[in-house]
């Protein structure tokens, strides 16, 4: 392991255990028709793409909830305005610098300016992350909730671990106590809301690199860490689909750091922009990865998602649409992978 991911675990460690017993769900008396909800805050101060796209069924959520309301995020990095450019009741977005040592003076304003504003309900959007608990704290308002994991949730919802529901099960239960009764059962999917100028776009870059009527298979091959499969194993995977699907096209969507584990041998798309990434994501039929932000990014375009996992738990991670699902590799071969994808191909075939 490296010096720095050792320096990051031991910080990590370190923020858990001085965090864990701070702050409380603070519940409200009476019922909705005595307490306004206007001004929100949702807190996830992360920077990686996949955590912050976990965050959209949150916020419409709220949105669903509350829907004269503004919402206003505290966040890390500089993907969150990318991520919500469409969702129009985001109000402000108070981004943390990526590496706070390396910028301290915009990192210290960042958490000043959680004070200057005042909150009608404070949201910590994950229950794991140390620097949310703090700030949920530090922020002013009456109605905070912490999103502490709940053992009566659990048993009552078999997909509550996931990571973009949970907050969204613990929001519903925290908001019963005003009376308030959620809309719908379902959890809204992740969502960027892409625009049709998006799309359009998107489909016009994928017809240049097919430049024919079949539909397409979309591969993104990279992950962090042990995540990561082979080269070897891509290889084999890409030739199975080969041959089981000769009437799609197969793709490769390239990382930022333009390599593949296919090693450029099959018709590949690259872009930094992740809206323009969305906008071509959501023109092709299946998007395979393993699990990564790509992968949150394909399910938050709308487009059916198969996630692979290996190392990371499926029941918090896996790809969240409702035409999405994930297969653990150590446990299901290509033959039954292959039939899950024409399965879903047949379910939700696109024109």
């Amino acid at each position: 392991m490296k010096i720095s991911k050792k320096i990051n675990a031991f910080r990590r460690s370190v923020m858990h255990n001085l965090t864990k017993g701070i702050g409380k769900d603070q519940s409200p008396a009476g019922n909705k028709k005595n307490v306004a909800i206007k001004r929100i805050l949702i807190t996830r101060p992360n920077h990686r793409l996949g955590n912050l796209l976990i965050a959209t069924p949150l916020v419409q959520e709220v949105l669903t909830l509350f829907p004269d309301s503004k919402i206003d995020l505290f966040v890390k990095g500089g993907v969150s305005p990318s991520i919500f450019k469409n969702f129009t009741q985001v109000d402000r977005i108070i981004q943390l610098p990526k590496k706070p040592f390396s910028n301290l003076f915009k990192y210290l304003k960042g958490w000043a300016l959680l004070k200057t504003r005042k909150y009608d309900l404070v949201i910590n959007s994950t229950a794991g992350s140390s620097s949310g608990r703090l700030s949920t704290q530090f922020a002013r308002s009456h109605y905070k909730l912490f999103s502490d994991q709940k053992s009566e949730l659990q048993e009552k919802f078999s997909d509550y671990r996931h990571s973009a529901k949970n907050s969204i099960y613990n929001l519903r239960d925290y908001l019963s106590q005003f009376g308030f009764e959620h809309l719908s059962a379902r959890i809204p999917d992740l969502d960027i809301k892409l625009d049709p100028d998006e799309i359009e776009k998107g489909k016009e870059q994928l017809n240049t690199i097919i430049q024919n009527d079949k539909k397409t298979i979309c591969l993104f091959t990279n992950a962090t860490g042990a995540k990561c499969y082979s080269e070897e194993w891509w290889t084999k995977f890409y030739d199975t689909l080969k041959k089981n699907f000769d009437d799609y096209n197969i793709i490769e969507m390239l990382p930022v750091e333009n390599i593949s584990k296919l090693n450029f041998k099959i018709p590949h798309f690259y872009s930094k922009d992740i809206r323009e990434m969305g906008g071509f994501i959501a023109n092709v039929a299946l998007f395979i990865a393993a699990d990564s932000g790509v992968m949150h990014l394909a399910s938050a375009s709308g487009t059916p998602t198969l996630g692979l996992f290996s190392v990371s738990e499926e029941s918090v991670y896996q790809p969240y649409n409702h035409k999405s699902f994930s297969v653990n590799t150590e446990q299901t071969d290509n033959e039954e992978i292959v039939n899950l994808i024409s399965k879903t191909l047949r379910e939700y075939s696109i024109d």
